[in-house]
């Protein structure tokens, strides 16, 4: 059994990586957080369309380059390396996935080759503002083709073309595509930790929309489009907790206190080891999840939780123990530390917090737990 991507995946990875330290570099991120009117950087994104990258997963007949999962997968990892200010993960994990599982036909053939093209940007609208939400707390609802309600917040909702918003017709919530340019949408900017992944308040009053799926199937769809999302998702946490190692491992070897190298201390030694750990198990969570993704697995509820938690942990913990290596410059605006954990704090909320994953976990087990013993 192979445990480890292709030599093809392998190589695509590679070439990722350098397009995005020639095409991406921190300065291109401060230049999104420095300054408030410029929610993602326009150019990245359209190199990044240039590359076939926004269309990996996408078949060829509509317009993608029909790769895969996996393929996007590692593409996911680079992004995360470099904290991308771009909305990739709003449109191809969450739209373009949401789309090849549910849209019929014509949805597909009409947005699947413009997300493929750079040419729209998507987001998901579920939450209605602090707390789970379920079918008894959703407020939006739609009745003769027109949405209205609130959605708060949605990342790169100020930005977004299309949206997904979830929302209840006759009483049963539906996942449904709202044009975010049309004029009976209104968008409020909504400050977050990290400026480079925007997000907005969302007002819809009769605005048109399209059903996603079948009728009342909306949480269920949601559950399916945020797990695949999740492992997505958990490439990117990934690939950035790796990078704050390397950054911490580069300045511990780099910096003097009292005539030694920092890296030459135990309690230096111990962070990094310690990061190295979650780093790795974070990776094994994200393989896993990968595989169920790619193969359609049952197992992938399970293997998106698991990968999810293990990656927001990792992500987390890494640009944490990054800015303490570094020391007090660490927490300086100079140092590129801050960018990492910005990042890390707005993944893992973009698609629920970890808590909801680790109770999403226990559910799944112990429903298949009692399967297997029935």
């Amino acid at each position: 059994m192979n445990f480890d991507f292709s030599d093809d995946q392998k190589f695509l990875k590679n070439e990722a990586r350098k397009f995005l330290d020639a095409n991406c570099p921190t300065s291109r991120v401060r230049k999104v957080l420095d300054d408030d009117g410029k929610a993602y950087d326009e150019d990245l994104w359209k190199a990044v369309a240039g590359q076939g990258w926004l269309g990996a997963a996408i078949p060829e007949e509509h317009g993608g380059l029909g790769l895969g999962h996996l393929e996007l997968c590692v593409i996911a990892e680079e992004l995360g390396r470099v904290v991308a200010p771009i909305p990739f993960a709003s449109t191809v994990y969450f739209l373009a996935e949401a789309i090849m599982l549910a849209g019929n036909d014509e949805q597909k053939a009409h947005l699947l080759p413009k997300i493929a093209a750079g040419e729209v940007i998507g987001a998901i609208a579920t939450s209605e503002g602090p707390g789970v939400l379920n079918a008894s707390s959703l407020q939006s609802t739609v009745s003769d083709g027109k949405l209205n309600g609130v959605k708060i917040p949605v990342t790169d909702g100020d930005i977004a073309t299309v949206a997904l918003v979830l929302a209840k017709e006759n009483g049963k919530a539906g996942l449904y595509l709202a044009d975010l340019t049309d004029a009976s949408v209104a968008r409020e900017a909504v400050k977050t930790l990290d400026p480079t992944r925007d997000a907005a308040r969302l007002t819809f009053k009769d605005t048109p929309v399209r059903r996603v799926g079948n009728a009342g199937e909306g949480f269920e769809l949601v559950e399916q489009i945020f797990d695949r999302a999740a492992v997505l998702l958990a490439f990117e946490q990934t690939g950035g907790a790796d990078r704050c190692l390397e950054m911490a491992k580069e300045y511990a070897l780099e910096r003097y206190a009292f005539g030694r190298v920092i890296a030459s201390y135990q309690a230096i030694k111990h962070k990094l080891a310690d990061m190295y750990v979650k780093n790795e198990l974070s990776r094994s969570n994200a393989y896993y999840g990968a595989w169920a993704l790619n193969t359609n697995a049952p197992e992938l509820p399970v293997a998106a939780s698991a990968a999810r938690i293990a990656a927001s942990e990792a992500f987390w913990f890494g640009s944490k123990e990054n800015i303490q290596t570094h020391g007090g410059i660490g927490f300086t605006w100079e140092m590129d530390c801050h960018l990492y954990y910005r990042r890390s704090r707005q993944l893992s909320l973009v698609a629920g917090a970890p808590r909801v994953w680790k109770e999403r976990l226990v559910s799944h087990l112990e429903r298949r737990n009692a399967a297997a013993a029935a």
